[in-house]
């Protein structure tokens, strides 16, 4: 059954005991999530010239973070948190430190490719943690539906700050300030919410589904769900290279991020809304019908001839964002197999970013090949087939499976 959310719900998510910590360092990881990748991009195509070389590289953090997430999201559910995150923001250090170097040297686009998947493998999965730890702190309801929406209205909030900033920075003296400045933010946001009280006394080992190759994704809802996310992160991909590149052919190359921060800021008070009317209100129905939708929506991207009509179709295209995402975070509440939480949240992150991926390489080679009208058209064509083989699974989100429920358990000790 889908819940709607009330302001009041909102207030208890982030006034929950236990929840202050995680919550303030959360953000100071979040915000850097999107300004390390776009810093990334902007930064190999300032270097190199080229949007293709440059989508290749981005590509290669997505791929690495989608691999990461999953990857991480098992460790976690068996030994909790705090030491992954711990290990992972080191070694994520040590991949940018090399990358950046290696961006510098103009090493051949394979090894910066290479590299790049490091840098995304190593990226610490706070968020993956941050949406499981609701399941832990918060009873099935409204109020834990509030912090899912939340999950998703915060992410949106730094997908405005993020681009923003990395188009700011890119302009600086040196291209790569906002790789750096993004990677210091993300390793002090996972180390500061690593060892957040609540965290460190996450429950850790248990029953768990997750030790067969694919873990959660033994679920066929969960399948479905994954799918959903493919295609929510394809059609964004190819919109995120093809945004910079029109800003960059009309003269004004820091704007892109600023383009890409304006959809983001429709997405947040449209999600805020959306949360507590969701629609449609049964979940297997809402996961494709919001796919389509937003496919839809970019498709008229492709007709503005000013960086202004390109902006006020973005702020429109926008406000299905945040509705998907939590959606996706809802759904999981249904489909994944116990014990799998924040593996579960980490396939659809890892869904993602595959999409990303996908979407970001298929753009750059059609900017730069057929145009960037044709981006935003691939990317509502792309949108409407996943849709479609989504809506043909539905069946398989519609009925919850005995096992998967996530059981309720307090991180910090009642007193």
């Amino acid at each position: 059954m889908s819940h709607s959310a009330r302001l009041a719900d909102y207030r208890a998510v982030l006034t929950t005991p236990g929840a202050l910590a995680p919550v303030l360092t959360a953000m100071l990881a979040r915000l850097p999530i999107a300004m390390v990748g776009l810093s990334l991009l902007l930064y190999v195509q300032r270097e190199t010239g080229s949007f293709a070389i440059a989508g290749l590289v981005s590509a290669g953090v997505l791929v690495g973070v989608a691999t990461g997430s999953v990857t991480q999201g098992r460790v976690m559910d068996r030994l909790g948190p705090t030491r992954p995150l711990l290990v992972t923001s080191a070694l994520f250090g040590l991949a940018v430190t090399a990358g950046v170097l290696a961006i510098e040297s103009h090493a051949p686009t394979p090894a910066l490719a290479g590299l790049a998947f490091a840098i995304g493998m190593t990226q610490p999965t706070v968020g993956s943690a941050s949406r499981a730890l609701w399941t832990r702190l918060l009873p099935p309801g409204p109020t834990r539906t509030a912090a899912y929406a939340y999950e998703a209205i915060s992410m949106e909030v730094f997908f405005i700050l993020g681009p923003a900033l990395a188009g700011l920075l890119v302009a600086a003296p040196w291209p790569g300030t906002g790789v750096v400045a993004g990677a210091a933010g993300l390793i002090c946001g996972g180390i500061g919410f690593a060892l957040a009280p609540a965290i460190r006394r996450a429950p850790r080992g248990g029953h768990s589904d997750g030790g067969r190759l694919l873990g959660a994704l033994t679920s066929p809802g969960m399948r479905t769900v994954a799918l959903a996310a493919l295609g929510f992160g394809v059609t964004i991909g190819f919109v995120e290279v093809a945004v910079p590149a029109a800003a960059t052919r009309a003269g004004h190359a820091p704007v892109g991020g600023l383009l890409l921060a304006l959809w983001s800021l429709s997405s947040v008070i449209f999600g805020v809304l959306y949360a507590m009317r969701p629609y449609p209100r049964a979940m297997h129905l809402r996961i494709p019908a919001l796919l389509a939708a937003f496919a839809v929506l970019i498709a008229p991207l492709a007709i503005p001839a000013n960086l202004a009509g390109l902006a006020a179709l973005l702020c429109l295209a926008g406000i299905l964002i945040t509705p998907q995402a939590t959606a996706h975070s809802t759904a999981i509440e249904l489909v994944a197999p116990r014990g799998t939480v924040t593996e579960a949240f980490g396939w659809v992150i890892t869904a993602i970013t595959l999409g990303l991926a996908v979407g970001q390489s298929a753009a750059g080679w059609l900017v730069e090949h057929a145009g960037i009208p044709a981006a935003f058209l691939t990317s509502t064509a792309a949108g409407l087939a996943i849709a479609a083989l989504v809506w043909l699974r539905r069946g398989t989100v519609g009925v919850a499976a005995p096992a998967a429920l996530p059981t309720t358990a307090r991180l910090i000790p009642a007193n």
